[in-house]
């Protein structure tokens, strides 16, 4: 038996959502399997010669997760990755790796786990909840752990949004992003990021455009992150200029990213891609020329 399944990109925190917010975007990995006497896994696209293909693999991990969770350990696959989403740049690529071995691995013993149960073993395996709800349940997510249980609100954001990813150069691996933050932050900036993400979550829901931009500040990790990015500000204020909007870390960064409103998803992607190109254009002096103009994806994992 084979199956192939594929995995939405996914940028966290969308600026105040810090570790909580989630959006699932139409870029993707997709994996392909059957069962086998001896794992094996071959990978093309991104992380081609540099993702490790041995038992530390993380979507073969996920994989015998699954696999011991529906009572059969023995089992193995084989696997073959074609990575579209940028490796270490924010966008979830670990995610869509979990979730893709767990929703693969699901697919070939023809047994649903669940997709509650699947989101906890994916939280066990990436160790926060965000990037994996939105890689898992497509749109727009609100997810929490706490004390090992998870909670994830799925909402599918109102029609006519997409975004822009100005992607970074570099790996930015997110060990290192969360090194530099403070274990405290002021009571000022709490109650400033708390207001931020009601905000975004209310235009994100709703289409609102306006909340959408004002939601989208941050308080409590990007300007602790920006030592490591240095050319955020920059990035930042060349959105603006063109007219993109706001913009945040995508995730950990260090890709950037700017939420594009329109009258529906064709336009608002209609938009987006216009953007993106000036945006290409003018970026080229910071040596951030890949540009990627993104639908949302709505959907999430799925087999194909």
């Amino acid at each position: 038996m084979s199956a192939r399944v594929i995995v939405p990109a996914s940028s966290a925190n969308i600026g105040p959502g810090y570790d909580a917010f989630g959006l699932a975007l139409g870029v993707y990995n997709e994996f392909e399997g059957e069962l086998a006497d001896e794992w094996a896994v071959e990978i093309g696209g991104e992380g081609a010669g540099r993702l490790s293909r041995d038992a530390d693999n993380t979507v073969l991990r996920a994989m015998q997760r699954v696999f011991a969770e529906a009572g059969s350990p023995e089992l193995a696959a084989e696997v073959v990755c074609h990575n579209g989403i940028p490796v270490g740049r924010g966008l979830g690529s670990s995610s869509a790796a979990i979730v893709g071995g767990l929703v693969l691995a699901e697919a070939l013993i023809g047994q649903h786990l669940g997709t509650e149960r699947l989101l906890r073993l994916a939280n066990e395996l990436e160790g926060h909840p965000d990037n994996v709800a939105a890689a898992l349940y497509g749109g727009f997510v609100i997810a929490t752990a706490a004390d090992g249980a998870v909670r994830c609100t799925h909402i599918d954001p109102a029609d006519g949004l997409a975004a822009i990813v100005v992607v970074g150069d570099d790996e930015l691996p997110t060990g290192d992003a969360r090194s530099v933050l403070p274990e405290f932050v002021p009571h000022v900036d709490a109650a400033a990021n708390a207001a931020s993400a009601a905000l975004l979550a209310y235009g994100i829901a709703t289409g609102s455009a306006a909340d959408i931009a004002a939601g989208m500040r941050d308080a409590i990790h990007e300007r602790y992150r920006a030592v490591l990015v240095p050319d955020m500000a920059a990035v930042t204020s060349l959105l603006e200029t063109i007219g993109a909007g706001p913009a945040v870390l995508s995730g950990a960064g260090p890709s950037m990213l700017a939420l594009v409103p329109g009258t529906n998803d064709d336009r608002a992607l209609e938009r987006a891609r216009h953007l993106a190109e000036m945006a290409r254009t003018a970026l080229g002096g910071l040596g951030r020329g890949r540009v990627l103009a993104l639908p949302v994806d709505r959907l999430g994992a799925r087999v194909v």
